[in-house]
């Protein structure tokens, strides 16, 4: 297999690692890496994007499972979001004060569960529209405190570093400013405590939320809501059982606590519904979305709420100068128009069957996958059993796939997370799950013994 790695692309990457944040980490990971006997991590620098396509500066054609982390629905580069964006930026430049704002708040209403979510505050950024839905929740209840779930990423600004529990690294220096956040566990199968099963597991969380919490935490009179992502995203396409967002409902209820539904990534049929919630049949009190709305071209995000939340909650600000441009607006109007117009989630949902038939075997036929989870087209490919070695299999996993054609994400995680394009070719996608199958393949018989890597206690879930 050839080196990704071209002369242009090296020397660009080379010049940046003087002027980047992180940019000496790169060597000495690569250098521990290396001391595993695992290769260093692989990167590329994308010269261009087209629909299922990347293409980077040697002009190597990649197939796009990375998807600008979940941002473009409808492939890279659509052309009628392009045209409706560079339109409203000739038209209007950027004005608060442009008529797009009242037509999209009205076509994001209208897809909420139930119609119950009628009102719209404009954000910028996923991690902006969580801060804003947190602030209003504290604000409307009165109340000071927020519970949050462990492995959840809300964002990286100030406040959601606070709340996210991505892992422990994530808001080292933040301690003494988090007094207001409780975290909470969340039922994914990796962490196991000893002697329990997966549904034994998740009975525990809703009782430590419930129970637990409120007589030895934090009084219930005092807590305002509960934030929740449908499907952990960033913290490995963790799935929970439709049970699990059942119950929070019914405690919040129960507790007179708001729930706050985080669907920046999960959002706008990535999971094969409209919103990841649905496959729980719940309303929550408020959502946040993102991503998927700005079409990949626009940035666009905000929360929609309650009329009682946002109606008249003069205490909760939010917004920011760029929060609801015109082009923003213009780029969310198109996707929701080509969403339904073309059927893009049947699409959707055959592309995640052809996923579920291509992938459902790999944690038995491969010792190094411990675990593959789906729902719609959020996919997560688990490796190993412990974590640090998954990270290194994991990301050695997704440079195979480089040499083959193939890109998709996994950070520092021992997992390899996909994001198709809801409109990707059904041939673009199996050709590039068989070039993730043939980067298994390839790690699993040059890597360690399989005495090395037992068995997920869950085995093979999801789909």
């Amino acid at each position: 297999m050839p080196d990704l790695i071209g002369t242009k692309t090296r020397d660009l990457l080379e010049r940046g690692l003087s002027r980047f944040r992180g940019g000496q980490a790169y060597a000495l990971r690569a250098a521990e890496s290396a001391k595993l006997g695992f290769q260093p991590p692989m990167q590329l620098i994308v010269d261009r994007a087209e629909g299922d396509f990347v293409y980077d500066l040697e002009g190597r054609e990649i197939i796009d499972f990375q998807n600008g982390w979940a941002t473009n629905p409808l492939g890279n580069c659509h052309p009628e979001i392009l045209e409706v964006v560079q339109a409203a930026q000739k038209r209007y430049g950027f004005h608060w004060e442009h008529p797009l704002r009242v037509p999209v708040a009205e076509a994001i209403a209208a897809t909420m569960p139930e119609g119950a979510l009628p009102r719209f505050s404009f954000e910028v950024s996923g991690t902006e529209a969580v801060e804003s839905a947190v602030h209003a929740a504290l604000c409307h209840t009165g109340r000071r405190t927020i519970i949050a779930f462990a492995s959840s990423f809300h964002g990286e600004g100030l406040g959601t570093k606070l709340i996210s529990a991505y892992n422990s690294d994530n808001y080292v220096g933040l301690e003494a400013w988090s007094g207001g956040v409780i975290r909470a566990p969340f039922p994914h199968s990796s962490v196991l405590p000893p002697g329990l099963n997966h549904a034994q597991y998740q009975d525990y969380c809703l009782w430590y939320l419930e129970q637990y919490i409120p007589k030895h935490v934090m009084a219930a009179d005092n807590i305002a809501a509960v934030l929740i992502e449908p499907a952990l995203a960033e913290g490995g396409n963790w799935i929970p059982d439709p049970t699990f967002l059942q119950e929070i409902r019914g405690i919040c209820d129960r507790q007179d606590w708001l729930m706050i539904a985080d669907e920046v990534l999960t959002g706008v049929g990535r999971t094969g519904r409209f919103w990841a919630v649905e496959h729980a049949g719940i309303t929550p009190d408020l959502m946040v979305v993102g991503k998927h709305l700005s079409g990949g071209i626009e940035a666009f995000a905000g929360f929609a709420a309650r009329d009682d939340i946002l109606g008249n909650n003069p205490k909760a600000t939010g917004g920011s100068t760029f929060a609801g441009t015109p082009a923003g607006c213009a780029a969310a109007l198109k996707t929701l128009e080509i969403i339904e117009r073309d059927d893009v989630l049947s699409h959707a949902q055959r592309l995640a069957n052809i996923a579920e038939v291509s992938m459902a075997d790999w944690a038995a036929r491969y010792d190094i996958v411990s675990e593959v989870r789906g729902l719609g087209l959020l996919l997560g490919v688990g490796f190993g059993q412990d974590e640090e070695t998954g990270v290194l299999l994991a990301r050695s996993v997704r440079d195979e796939m480089l040499k083959r054609g193939v890109w998709a994400l996994c950070d520092f995680e021992p997992q390899v997370r996909l994001y198709p394009a809801l409109t990707m070719s059904p041939e673009v996608l199996k050709a590039g799950l068989a070039g993730m199958e043939e980067a298994i393949a390839a790690v699993s018989s040059s890597g360690p013994t399989v005495g090395d890597y037992p068995a997920m206690p869950n085995g093979n879930v999801g789909f």
